[in-house]
């Protein structure tokens, strides 16, 4: 069996790494294809490098976040590839583009992450998850609550809860981030920001977090996007002495200071799950989240853009007691293999 797997963000780039191990120990013949939609080094060559990833067989090289231009060039490598199917992971641009072009070339579709949903239709994200979904023809979920979603929806594609790929990165290169990188604070003494999302790097929302960072007691990292960076300046706007903001960092540099904080401000996905596994409280700003399970459990707050909510919600963190797993064991990945793999037999 031969896969074409589609990447093109940061957060693609550490699931790939679980994925394609599993895939080799599977005996399937995987193609990666870049791209291109981050192409800054620090948020995509040097994911290659910590990780151990090959380098991708197709680099599009496109510096475009636009699905349309992605199309033609994933287009052709499926046509040269012929690959038995298309893998895409997540809820990018890249994902969708991955998908529409394998619909057109008539090759299905494994979606890796279906079924989550936020409710929050104004979110690209958001709409292309449905898009996805409904062109997929395996959908693999990180749990049972997805996959009821895509009953609810109708989504005609197989189902197979496999859990959340990110807990297999977690598992794998949280003790190899910690063994080689030395964060340099002491534990729990200090707040990690990421602040990337198109909606909140546009104003008034990044003013109103950058206040509620402002207003925080305890120092702030924050490995800053270079968007946000851009905009930050573009606005004018000024963060406190106590915010230190670094250039993008690794993986495994992000890892240590994740896992080592008193708290997470972010509005990445990845890292309110990250957050979870590690112990860390997180605190999101957005007014909803796919990984609704962290919420529930008072792992994670949504605070949306609201600067006091956000400072007394860092202020007040705490991890609840006794926390159930969340989306998986840390083997999602051999159980994608494995869905795949079956594909096959139920052909036969």
């Amino acid at each position: 069996m031969k896969v074409l797997t589609v990447v093109g963000n940061r957060p693609q780039f550490v699931k790939a790494a679980p994925l394609s191990l599993a895939f080799r120990s599977a005996g399937i013949d995987e193609v990666s294809l870049h791209t291109g939609q981050h192409y800054d080094r620090e948020l995509s060559e040097v994911f290659y490098e910590e990780l151990g990833l090959p380098e991708p067989a197709y680099a599009l090289d496109l510096r475009s976040a636009d699905p349309e231009l992605m199309v033609p060039g994933i287009l052709a490598v499926i046509e040269q590839e012929r690959p038995d199917w298309t893998v895409v992971l997540g809820d990018t641009n890249s994902t969708r583009a991955g998908a529409l072009a394998a619909e057109r070339t008539g090759v299905p579709v494994a979606h890796v992450e279906a079924g989550l949903r936020s409710g929050d239709l104004s979110m690209p994200e958001e709409r292309n998850r449905i898009e996805v979904d409904r062109i997929s023809a395996l959908l693999l979920t990180p749990d049972e609550r997805s996959s009821a979603v895509l009953v609810q929806e109708g989504v005609g594609g197989r189902a197979v809860v496999v859990g959340d790929v990110m807990a297999d990165a977690s598992r794998l290169f949280q003790p190899l981030a910690r063994d080689r990188i030395r964060v340099g604070r002491e534990p729990r003494s200090y707040v990690v920001a990421t602040i990337h999302r198109e909606a909140n790097v546009a104003q008034p929302r990044l003013g109103r977090i950058v206040t509620g960072l402002n207003q925080l007691e305890l120092p702030v990292v924050f490995p800053i996007h270079p968007r946000t960076r851009r905009a930050l300046e573009r606005e004018g706007l000024r963060l406190e002495s106590h915010v230190v903001l670094l250039a993008p960092v690794g993986y495994l540099e992000l890892v240590a200071l994740v896992s080592q904080a008193h708290a997470i401000v972010t509005d990445s996905g990845g890292l309110q799950k990250e957050a979870y596994w590690y112990g860390v409280p997180c605190v999101t700003t957005r007014p909803s989240t796919e990984w609704i399970d962290t919420v529930l459990l008072g792992a994670n707050t949504l605070v949306d853009d609201d600067p006091e909510a956000l400072a007394r919600a860092v202020r007040e963190a705490r991890m609840p007691a006794g926390r159930p797993q969340l989306y998986g064991d840390g083997h999602a990945s051999e159980r994608v293999a494995t869905a795949l793999l079956d594909t096959i037999c139920r052909r036969d």
